[in-house]
């Protein structure tokens, strides 16, 4: 089975928000009072799901805050174990007497 990419949020930004919605990203940036720049750069995979960009983008999309951060914490934990898992294997969990 082929291991599928690990998916940023700002993929599912836009693929699942913002094309389907019809919103460009300077309409979400001047909706949100959110820098151009950040939405672009969240867009790209370049920049990360803050606390304070989730809480914008779920008061506009109708989403709760939990569920970009959720997105964001999925995504950086995946590109952790995919970084480190030869050093991940060498450790041994331990077990309780």
């Amino acid at each position: 089975m082929d291991k599928l990419n690990n998916i940023h949020p700002g993929e599912v930004l836009l693929e699942e928000f913002l094309i389907p919605m019809g919103i460009s990203a300077y309409r979400l940036s001047k909706e949100t009072i959110i820098p151009q720049t950040r939405i672009s750069e969240i867009i790209k995979g370049r920049r990360r799901i803050t606390a304070d960009t989730a809480l914008r983008f779920s008061k506009f999309f109708g989403t709760s805050p939990k569920f970009w951060l959720g997105l964001q914490d999925d995504f950086d934990l995946e590109e952790e174990r995919n970084s480190k898992q030869i050093e991940f294997d060498t450790i041994k969990q331990f077990h309780f007497n």
